[in-house]
């Protein structure tokens, strides 16, 4: 019997399929390979000339030589940092779209921002961990303690009377605070300022007692003795502060957290063009040049597989969200 005109047969149809599947995947392989072939955007979800930008700028700086095509910085500032990162979902999944972005700011962000159109496990692909900003547990000079330990049953013992300084509520100094509290039964009162700026007259002077703060600020004043770090909350010693005891080495283990700086993606790019930009990103990381530029910005360079940033970003979501939770914090 002769096939109607049109006609295909089941194997046809089959085979059909499969040429069909082989070019396309060929076609993707073709695509990732010519990767990159136009100019790349970097976004920096805050404002020129603060930490991301100059972050986000040595880094595209150095990765643009190695892939060998150029990388733009992009502002896009504004609500904590979530209007760059709604651009970053929003973007293409081919590669030409990129984020330099904090774990740490989208793991908090859901918790203090109504209605978010992205969500980081959702959307983003943690490509690779630049570094991290030191950060200390800061008291005045006049307040009576030598140690961690020393500080936790003194606002044990007289609980709420000890003052401790954030930048504030539900910013990552506030859940320092809140963290340790929640560790230790550390308690003392909440003072909320504006920012890092507003408050270090005010501890250096005695008016408040305590913070956990990036130290790069601080750095000068602890020299010279106006303020004085306790512990350093890494995993391991900071090289700004070398001296400086970790909070496990300080009686605390678990306590950890760090500003941070991550390259992100958006989900949908091709593994071999994340690939190839880990490769990149952790060959520009590991030059001296660049980690002591890092360094002059308080910033520990970090680098690592594409598995290690993946498997961070969960556990940075979960601690974050369960300090949330657990203090019950809402936004002020």
């Amino acid at each position: 019997m002769q096939d109607k005109p049109g006609y295909k047969s089941p194997l046809s149809r089959r085979r059909l399929m499969v040429a069909s599947v082989v070019g396309m995947f060929a076609f993707s392989r073709a695509h990732a390979q010519a990767w990159p072939a136009k100019q790349i955007r970097v976004i920096a979800p805050y404002p020129p000339g603060g930490g991301v930008d100059t972050v986000a700028r040595a880094f595209s700086e150095k990765v643009s030589a190695k892939l060998g095509q150029t990388m733009v910085v992009d502002n896009q500032p504004g609500a904590g940092a979530t209007i760059g990162a709604a651009a970053l979902a929003r973007s293409a999944p081919d590669g030409y779209t990129m984020m330099v972005g904090s774990l740490v700011d989208y793991s908090i962000a859901p918790f203090f921002h109504k209605n978010l159109s992205f969500d980081m496990a959702r959307d983003f692909v943690p490509v690779l961990e630049i570094g991290n900003g030191t950060i200390g547990v800061l008291v005045t000079p006049s307040l009576p303690v030598k140690n961690v330990q020393e500080l936790i049953a003194l606002a044990k013992k007289e609980p709420g009377k000890l003052s401790y300084a954030s930048s504030g509520v539900g910013g990552l100094i506030h859940l320092n605070y809140e963290m340790l509290k929640q560790m230790t039964g550390a308690e003392m009162t909440h003072v909320p300022y504006k920012g890092t700026s507003f408050f270090q007259a005010d501890l250096y002077e005695g008016r408040v007692q305590v913070s956990i703060d990036n130290v790069l600020a601080h750095l000068p004043h602890i020299a010279s003795g106006k303020v004085r770090c306790l512990a350093v909350t890494s995993k391991t010693r900071s090289p700004l502060l070398p001296e400086v005891p970790t909070m496990a080495e300080a009686g605390v283990p678990g306590f950890e957290s760090a500003t941070n700086y991550t390259v992100f993606v958006p989900k949908g790019v091709s593994a071999d063009i994340v690939a190839k930009l880990d490769a990149a990103g952790n060959a520009a990381v590991r030059e001296a040049d660049f980690r002591e530029r890092m360094l002059k910005l308080g910033i520990v360079t970090t680098g690592g597989p594409q598995a290690e940033a993946q498997a961070k970003m969960a556990s940075e979501i979960k601690r974050w969200g369960d300090v949330i939770r657990k203090g019950n914090i809402k936004p002020s």
